[in-house]
């Protein structure tokens, strides 16, 4: 028989076999706790909301017993609306959009991370790109001549010409008249070198 804290009764007649039974249950209730090795949870039920919680308790064999009974919350208000055309987590359906528009896009330093801004005006998802421009490349090989235009053709040839003139300076002129009828072998010979002077100096 189990231990029942109401018996025996008030004002009963005394009964020794109600109050040995009593006392036998509190020894074995004693004996069981001192005996206990191990606890188990039996089981956890959800219970509606304002319900007491409740556990119960038993000992078999060593081991106590628990099967709890909590009482779940009461419905949290509603969440938030999600962003056009997906549910938020808890909220309905966010509103459709008519289109996506890109207000624009900004150029940032080499290294930096590219970002993108987006808010929906109520009507429209509107989005703001950051990208960064890539790092300077390597000098690169040397091209091909430009094309020579007229314009050059006629400054260097001026320019040429300009020097060229002056080349023969150092050419010494014939200055005194041959004499002779016909002329000598030395008036010859004073040509000879003087043309062979102009045609060096010439040279370029």
């Amino acid at each position: 028989m189990p231990y029942d804290p109401t018996l025996p009764l008030p004002n009963s007649p005394l009964e020794s076999q109600v109050i040995r039974d009593q006392f036998q249950a509190l020894f074995n209730l004693i004996n069981n706790i001192a005996t206990i090795t191990a606890a188990q949870v039996d089981g956890v039920t959800t219970v509606n909301p304002g319900d007491p919680a409740n556990v119960s308790v038993s000992v078999s064999g060593g081991t106590l017993h628990l099967s709890f009974s909590i009482p779940r919350g009461n419905d949290g208000a509603q969440g938030e609306q999600g962003m056009p055309g997906q549910a938020g987590p808890d909220g309905p359906m966010g509103p459709p959009f008519a289109s996506a528009i890109v207000d624009s896009v900004n150029t940032l330093n080499p290294g930096e991370p590219a970002t993108v801004d987006l808010i929906f005006d109520g009507s429209n998802v509107r989005f703001t790109f950051g990208i960064p421009r890539g790092s300077d490349g390597a000098t690169g090989a040397t091209g091909q001549n430009g094309e020579v235009t007229q314009v050059d053709l006629n400054n260097a040839l001026q320019s040429t010409l300009a020097q060229t003139s002056s080349n023969s300076n150092s050419v010494n002129t014939l200055d005194n008249p041959f004499t002779n009828d016909p002329p000598t072998l030395a008036d010859l010979e004073t040509m000879r070198q003087a043309y062979n002077d102009l045609v060096l100096a010439l040279r370029r």
